[in-house]
């Protein structure tokens, strides 16, 4: 048995020749690619200044909303310092009231017992209890005549007046508290 390729005839091309005054023809996109490329830069130059000018709109609205919000903030934050500092005045006149009220009723205690102790210890240690009865009332008096302000201001002065006085004051204050809050 015989077996045959079939394979495809050759083929040759024809040969061109050209005449020799005969030049080739300029192509024509040479001519427009300059003014392709120039307006695609234009386009892009155009895209990027509108895009410049779009940024620069976000940024003014940005901060005009960014002013907004912080005004805002700070409306609202002095509302609740005013707050606070009114709720704070109250509780100080609160607070002053209340001390003032302890101090007269530990004045009265002491006055009432001021007989006991001429009757057990005599006549100068009732003295000494009336007198500081007297003492405290005075004070409960003045805490209660005063404003918060002037407490503070007197309390200033009297620190430096004699600031170990205060100390041991505050040292033995610290200490009651602590006794209080330890049961």
């Amino acid at each position: 048995m015989a077996t045959t390729k079939n394979t495809p005839p050759k083929t040759v091309a024809p040969e061109v020749t050209l005449e020799p005054d005969v030049a080739p023809k300029a192509s024509t996109t040479k001519v427009t690619e300059p003014k392709a490329t120039e307006e695609a830069k234009s386009r892009f130059n155009a895209a990027l200044d509108e895009a410049k000018a779009g940024a620069a709109v976000l940024v003014e609205d940005a901060k005009t909303r960014a002013a907004t919000k912080r005004e805002q903030a700070l409306a609202a934050g002095e509302d609740w310092s005013e707050d606070a500092k009114s709720k704070a005045g109250e509780l100080a006149v609160e607070g002053k009231h209340q001390a003032s009220e302890a101090i007269a009723s530990l004045s009265n205690m002491i006055e009432e017992n001021a007989a006991v102790l001429d009757e057990k210890f005599g006549a100068q240690y009732g003295d000494y209890a009336r007198t500081a009865s007297k003492s405290l009332r005075d004070t409960a008096k003045t805490l209660e005549e005063k404003s918060y302000e002037e407490l503070g201001e007197d309390a200033r002065q009297a620190i430096r007046k004699s600031p170990a006085t205060a100390v041991g004051i505050a040292a033995l204050a610290g200490f009651f508290v602590s006794r209080l809050f330890r049961k």
